[in-house]
């Protein structure tokens, strides 16, 4: 199936050509209707690709088959240099294509790369503000050449197809150092590849630029402050916990502390930090690299995170020795962390003195400035906003404040879709005496939710609505943030 994007259904011109292509092809089309800015960001997306990709593919059909042979990709990469296998060369079609899809993964602001084989095709999709995209789609033949040059760049085993692989290597891409950390897995078709890229050039975001509310950003600096205890990060994969954690390590003073990292994998290369990467295939895992940190003098402790009894207790016990611990979990929101440590088998009377801090994220996509449009709010809007705060004491609603106007997000000749590039939306809550005491008992959610509701506890969702009343997220994203605190 042929499936074609029209801005104008009635173009007979337009519709006679799909008519000849799909009787050309034996294939059927069918058409859907898109907007002009729609069409318009697409095909800035999809500048220069295409082209690039003829191009490859066009060499390729010059070519004997054998050169896309895993064993003569193999004898390629034996020429090359010791240290130099993730330079990308431009010797072969199949080559080319893999630095074309890498090139323009990075041009296009991509977080990850995915690439399929369907049966019938090759997509290649590129992760963009969270969500995925069909960039470019290739014949079914050059598949296991593809996954083959990734393999060889990831040190990957080429005849094992049975079962997932985890790699990773570096490539100098336009003069930038980028490093790319691969998996494989088996799928119907043949191996499905998920390519995660960490631009180190980026740097770290200083913590103030990361979307916190100014109550929010003095609650994690004044944890910061504290000579020991733990503060905890929660959230999916994907929701920028490791970005918050290298911003507020970069908070702390790197000359008057000894500043430990345990990472899987070490994303950003941090100047006075020391940043250890894990392995696990050798027996060196969070648990065990947080012994030995412990014989290395440390002040502050970054655990990449908590995932199972063994890490938690050792991180637990690093804070209650005089250590301040940073860590991350997997929990809906900031209220599950304590639930999830004593599931893990963490007791109450240890979380309830260590526990300084728990924040819970997650990503929304960002208006364009110039796609920021004044406007009066909606008496709907505003019904959800008060009824949403209405368990707020009156005083902490006094600090918020509706406003009789908020922003919208228009399409706009710069940015076609309104939003580009994504922020936090926060909660969090600190642990004082009071609720020490509820820890203690081994709290349910609701319990802990109504102790830090009354000290002033935004939810996401809330968070989330104020960012778009001030115009930094379309409020389409606010219903993205469900009540999972209640």
């Amino acid at each position: 199936m042929l499936e074609v994007g029209v801005t104008d259904p009635e173009n007979i011109q337009a519709m006679d050509a799909l008519q000849f292509i799909s009787v050309k092809l034996g294939i059927p089309f069918k058409i859907y209707l898109i907007s002009k800015s729609d069409y318009a960001g697409i095909m800035q997306a999809y500048k220069g690709i295409g082209s690039q990709v003829k191009e490859a593919l066009s060499e390729l059909d010059q070519e004997e088959s054998k050169s896309l042979s895993e064993e003569n990709l193999s004898k390629e990469i034996k020429n090359i240099k010791p240290g130099e296998e993730a330079k990308i060369v431009e010797d072969a079609p199949v080559i080319k294509i893999v630095a074309v899809i890498l090139r323009n993964a990075l041009e296009g602001n991509a977080s990850d790369i995915h690439i399929e084989h369907t049966g019938e095709k090759v997509k290649v999709r590129f992760r963009v503000d969270g969500s995925l995209h069909t960039t470019i789609v290739l014949p079914p033949n050059i598949y296991s050449g593809i996954v083959a040059r990734i393999k060889i760049l990831a040190k990957l085993r080429l005849d094992e197809k049975r079962k997932p692989q985890d790699g990773s290597f570096s490539a100098n891409i336009d003069g930038r150092k980028i490093d790319f950390r691969v998996s494989t897995m088996p799928a119907y078709y043949g191996e499905k590849v998920a390519m995660r890229i960490l631009d180190s050039e980026k740097g770290v975001k200083p913590l103030d630029q990361l979307g916190l509310s100014e109550t929010n950003l003095n609650m994690i600096r004044e944890a910061l402050e504290k000579p020991y205890g733990l503060i905890l990060i929660t959230g999916p994969t994907g929701s920028g916990k490791s970005t918050t954690l290298y911003s507020m390590m970069n908070e702390l003073d790197k000359e008057k502390s000894n500043i430990v990292s345990l990472e899987d994998p070490v994303e950003y290369h941090m100047p006075d930090i020391n940043q250890s990467q894990m392995m696990p295939e050798i027996g060196y895992t969070f648990a065990s690299g947080l012994r030995s940190i412990l014989r290395q003098d440390p002040d502050v402790i970054m655990v990449g995170e908590i995932r199972d009894k063994e890490t938690a207790q050792l991180a637990i016990q690093a804070a209650l020795t005089g250590h301040l611990v940073l860590s991350t979990l997997h929990t809906n929101n900031a209220i599950g962390a304590v639930p999830r440590l004593v599931d893990m088998g963490v007791d109450p009377y240890l979380i309830a003195p260590t526990l300084i801090l728990s924040i819970a994220q997650r990503l929304a996509r960002m208006t364009f400035p110039s796609s920021r449009k004044l406007v009066p709010m909606d008496e709907s809007i505003k019904m959800q906003i008060e009824g949403q705060i209405k368990d707020l004491p009156n005083e902490f609603k006094k600090e918020i404040g509706i406003k009789g106007q908020m922003y919208n997000t228009v399409p706009s000749s710069e940015c076609p879709s309104g939003t580009k590039g994504r922020i936090a939306v926060f909660e969090m809550f600190k642990v004082d005496k009071e609720m020490q005491s509820v820890i203690l008992k081994s709290p349910t959610n609701g319990e802990i939710y109504k102790i830090a509701r009354r000290k002033g506890m935004l939810m996401m969702k809330e968070d989330a609505m104020f960012k778009s009343v001030e115009g930094v997220i379309p409020f389409t994203e606010v219903y993205n943030f469900g009540n999972e605190n209640e």
